[in-house]
Formats: structure tokens, sequence, C-alpha cells
């Protein structure tokens, strides 16, 4: 999707073929569009697995991402390194090593979902 009014299109015609689901990645788009793109989700009933808790909770089915209250912790050693005079050129990069799983049943049930009990005992977070 590039624009806004690609957003109904796209999920309504994906939301059409039978046994779809759809993963929303991290991306700039996504991010500033969350809203009418949970929302069409829901509405045409296509379990989205999302890239932040933060779209869980405000109506999505799943996310799974890297844990950001971790990420902003590491970051601070870096500043810290920093401030110590080290170069920011010599710091290593960072992937993410902790990630979440946040499940929100609200959405699974409005979608006619079931979720495993095995799943909802990994969930870092279970909305209700």
């Amino acid at each position: 999707m590039h624009d806004a009014g690609q957003i109904e299109r796209t999920i309504g015609a994906f939301a059409r073929t039978p046994n779809n689901g759809m993963i929303l990645t991290a991306t700039a788009f996504a991010q500033f569009h969350r809203k009418p793109i949970i929302t069409l989700a829901d509405r045409h009933k296509l379990p989205t697995v999302y890239f932040q808790r933060a779209l869980v909770a405000d109506g999505g089915l799943v996310s799974y991402g890297p844990d950001t209250i971790d990420l902003h912790r590491r970051a601070a050693t870096y500043v810290d390194r920093i401030l110590k005079d080290e170069k920011p050129a010599d710091l290593p990069v960072q992937a993410p090593t902790e990630y979440e799983l946040v499940i929100n049943l609200k959405t699974a049930k409005a979608l006619g979902l079931t979720v495993p009990i095995t799943l909802l005992g990994r969930a870092d977070e279970v909305i209700e």
C-alpha cells in the first residue's frame, strides 16, 4: 500500500480470498495509518499480526516484535559510552534480543477465533 486510498481497497480485496491472514510490518506508513488498518482488518475479520504491542492495545489481534522498553534501556548504555568518550563509530550495531508476544482476546473472539491455551501460555501479555 502506498497511500491511504489503497488501504481499504487492498484490505477488502485481500479479505475476500478465503483462509487469509495479514502481517503488518514496521513501516512509517503502517504506523501513521494504524487506526484505519486495524479497523478494516477487524471489520473484514482478517486475522492480522502486527509489529508492535500498541497496535494490539488499539484493537489488533496479535503482535510479535522487539521489546521497545529493552531497546531503550540498551540505547542508554550507548549514550553512557559516548559520554565516556567512546567514538560512536566504534560501537557495535546490535539487533534486538528480546521479543514480546501480545494477544488481544477480545479481538480474537470478535473474529471467531479460539486462541490455543499453549499460545496464551507463551504470551508476554494477554489483553482481555
